[in-house]
């Protein structure tokens, strides 16, 4: 519990803390098959994001800024603190990966390590968006729109917006057992969370870009080791050449920055979960380094 709702998560293993952070359209089921893995050297948080799964829905705010990747970050901290948790590394995948960063960004004396899972930064994403983004990545601009318009389409059809992810982000769909795929429905069937998901992807469109803007332009780099891993099929694989990849345009944001493409689609956390999870295990038991 925090003081802005209850943060609902899922807690085992033994050693350093790591707190794990999904993306749309799952919850923090999607770390089924890694953090078991991870469990047998560091104690694994896995935290549905404020707004999603169950958790608690924060207040609607001015500029939708309860649901900026700011207060999404201050809250996912205090909670990790009530868990006992002083200092804690974070490994988020999509719109969890963006809450890492700018946790990694906004506490730095409380973040160790951060790892950033087929994801740039906000700030990025809409300054190099074409039709490419609009077309591949369509929750970026349809869920940024007013209100209720998206939400009314992800209410009346919450199997189809499962169905396109899971089979049309690159990610074999046999990949995700239908347990799973019926409570990320579930999960995506509740009007007060699907708002605040909406919410998240206006933020996103608006006061998050302002927040990274300020970031980039004052030379605000985060100070913690970073890894970025990404999908060798999707668009970060092949839409960012001219600023280096995902590694070149992370070197903006970060002072020690590592990382590599990883098969499986957008979902690899979910299909390569072994691999996945060898990846992050090494990179904290790595220290700081400045490997390529």
């Amino acid at each position: 519990m925090t003081d802005r709702g209850m943060v609902f998560c899922h807690e085992g293993g033994g050693g350093p803390p790591i707190l794990l952070l999904h993306g749309f359209p799952e919850t923090s089921l999607m770390w089924h098959g890694i953090a078991p893995l991870l469990a047998g050297d560091f104690t694994v948080v896995a935290a549905d994001l404020p707004g999603y799964g169950r958790s608690d829905c924060p207040v609607d705010s001015e500029n939708h800024e309860a649901m900026s990747k700011r207060a999404l970050a201050s809250i996912l901290v205090e909670a990790m603190k009530a868990l006992g948790h002083e200092t804690f590394a974070i490994i988020g995948h999509d719109r969890g990966g963006r809450v890492a960063y700018r946790a990694a960004l906004d506490h730095p004396d409380r973040v160790t390590a951060v790892a950033v899972l087929d994801v740039i930064p906000t700030y990025e994403v809409w300054e190099r968006a074409d039709a490419r983004l609009a077309l591949a990545f369509w929750p970026f601009s349809l869920l940024a729109q007013p209100a209720p318009l998206p939400e009314r389409l992800l209410l009346a059809a919450p199997e189809a917006f499962i169905d396109n992810a899971l089979s049309e982000w690159g990610s074999p769909p046999e990949a995700f057992p239908s347990w799973l795929r019926e409570a990320y429905v579930t999960a995506l069937s509740d009007s007060a969370h699907v708002h605040a998901i909406c919410e998240e992807y206006r933020a996103a469109s608006g006061i998050d870009r302002e927040i990274d803007r300020a970031d980039l332009e004052t030379g605000r780099r985060i100070r913690c080791p970073l890894l970025a891993l990404w999908s060798d099929k999707g668009g970060l694989a092949a839409w960012y050449d001219d600023a280096g990849g995902p590694l070149g345009l992370w070197r903006h944001w970060a002072e020690d920055v590592r990382g590599h493409a990883v098969s499986g689609g957008h979902f690899f956390p979910e299909v390569q979960p072994n691999a996945t999870a060898g990846a992050i295990s090494a990179f904290l038991r790595s220290g700081r380094s400045t490997s390529p």
